[in-house]
């Protein structure tokens, strides 16, 4: 009889053990085993935009495809309360992600960083669709930020200068940032790029930062070539300091609209504009372009020389015929009119 309950107490403990084996095999499939699809590719990306709840993850989820086992899944989630923690954001997923580390992850708000990469644009519009293709913030909801007076009023800002802020570079966001956390962090970058040595130079020449990035916004419409670009500043500079009217053909385009305009017209030159710097004195009230890092520097350290004005070469180099009187000037200028005759460019 006791060997007998022996025998049975043997082949109970031995049942208990296998169903325990069982039961922890299965919990750490579900928990600790690697859950993810990442097909060729090291690592993924999912985005969970704002206002999402779990149902909105586990579609997203779903229909990405990212998980091999979406029931093990949502079975950590539920036990690891992840429904009532859902959290926007950009996640990236590597190849050895578990059910813990996902549901971690993103309970969390652990997001991966977007790089944003802003380069030289001639409209803020441009500028805005660039963000909303790498952001969650809409090119819409920007632009009508940056054309709020009331709203630009608080961050020192006009409607006019508000392009001044957006400093081109590569800066890195949290995908689910919004239009107006996104002006805020440009306004910062403009303040943090404005260092002790840029604004000593600019108070050595007399401008405010905008003032500066206004004039860098009319070099840079000047010229193509970079080694031209300090010395239209320092023509541009000489201009305001006489002073003699900036008249600056890029402003005409501006006013006008028409960015690829090579013939600028007498009949242009009389377009009643603030923008307009045949008719109004010193700089427009903001920058007509988002001007790149290299001209807003030229400006700064513009060449110091005694030229007034300058032409574009009749050769169509892209470089310039410089003058320092009117009628030197008008010589040069003739010469890249008939040039533009020759080659029947009537606009």
């Amino acid at each position: 009889m006791r060997l007998n309950l022996k025998y049975i107490f043997l082949f109970l403990t031995t049942g208990v053990l296998i169903v325990a084996g069982i039961i922890f095999l299965v919990a750490y499939k579900r928990i600790l085993w690697p859950n993810t699809v990442t097909g060729n590719e090291e690592f993924i990306y999912f985005n969970i935009p704002t206002g999402s709840d779990y149902s909105d993850v586990m579609h997203i989820i779903t229909s990405e495809g990212i998980l091999k086992d979406t029931v093990s899944f949502s079975w950590v989630a539920q036990k690891k309360k992840y429904p009532s923690h859902v959290k926007p954001g950009h996640y990236k997923i590597s190849r050895s992600m578990n059910n813990n580390e996902i549901v971690n992850m993103l309970r969390s708000g652990r997001q991966a960083s977007v790089k944003v990469i802003i380069n030289s644009t001639r409209s803020l519009e441009k500028m805005a669709s660039v963000v909303s293709s790498q952001l969650e913030a809409d090119s819409a909801g920007i632009m009508k930020l940056l054309r709020d007076p009331q709203y630009l009023a608080g961050l020192e800002l006009t409607p006019e200068t508000a392009i001044g802020i957006i400093i081109p570079n590569t800066y890195e966001f949290f995908w689910n940032t919004d239009a107006d956390k996104f002006i805020r962090r440009m306004k910062i970058e403009y303040e943090n790029f404005w260092n002790k040595d840029r604004l000593e130079k600019a108070e050595e020449i007399g401008l405010s930062p905008m003032e500066v990035i206004t004039l860098a916004s009319i070099v840079d419409e000047e010229t193509l070539m970079k080694d031209e670009e300090r010395k239209i500043a320092g023509v541009y500079i000489n201009r305001l300091k006489k002073p003699m009217r900036l008249q600056a053909c890029p402003t005409i385009k501006f006013v006008t609209g028409d960015w690829t305009m090579t013939r600028v017209l007498d009949k242009y030159l009389f377009i009643d504009s603030p923008y307009n710097t045949y008719r109004h004195d010193g700089l427009p009230p903001g920058p007509i372009i988002i001007p790149s890092i290299s001209c807003i520097d030229a400006v700064l350290d513009y060449e110091h020389h005694d030229w007034l004005f300058f032409a574009a070469k009749e050769d169509f180099s892209g470089y310039h015929n410089f003058a320092k009187t009117l009628a030197q000037h008008n010589r040069n200028a003739d010469l890249y009119q008939k040039a533009l005759d020759q080659r029947k460019i009537m606009n």
